[in-house]
């Protein structure tokens, strides 16, 4: 948080370099000031939660959106073609994947970060595993 309440929020990483591909150039140097716009308003929005919980689903959304529209409608209908693809998207990191927090990481924060806090009963009776819907 940035009212001092809280050690300072880690600095965002630069983004990652993108692999070589076709006409990189043109669309490079736009992505790159798209994330830097990103970084900074999540910056921007340290210490508030909520905010940052909305950024990140609409971060997710692109990303589904992106994937299930035109990456799905560009991938190459040759069976060598996909397989040269497979095969790059393997050496360049893999499959990009979205982390989600599970309960039990939100639960883990908490108790780091107050630990006079009355702790929950663990016996299985009284506590619901990560897998139980919350009650709205």
């Amino acid at each position: 948080m940035s009212d001092g309440s809280s050690p300072p929020a880690t600095p965002l990483a630069a983004p990652a370099p993108l692999p070589a591909g076709a006409g990189e150039d043109s669309w490079a140097p736009r992505l790159d000031a798209l994330l830097t716009g990103f970084s900074a308003l999540a910056a921007e929005l340290d210490g508030q939660p909520e905010a940052l919980l909305a950024l990140l689903r609409r971060l997710e959304e692109l990303h589904r959106t992106i994937q299930d529209g035109p990456f799905r409608a560009s991938l190459p209908g040759d069976r060598n073609q996909l397989f040269d693809l497979l095969q790059n998207l393997e050496r360049s990191g893999g499959w990009p994947y979205i982390p989600r927090l599970q309960l039990r990481t939100f639960m883990d924060l908490l108790q780091r970060e107050d630990p006079t806090a009355a702790m929950v009963s663990t016996s299985p009776a009284s506590s619901p595993s990560d897998d139980t819907p919350l009650a709205a």
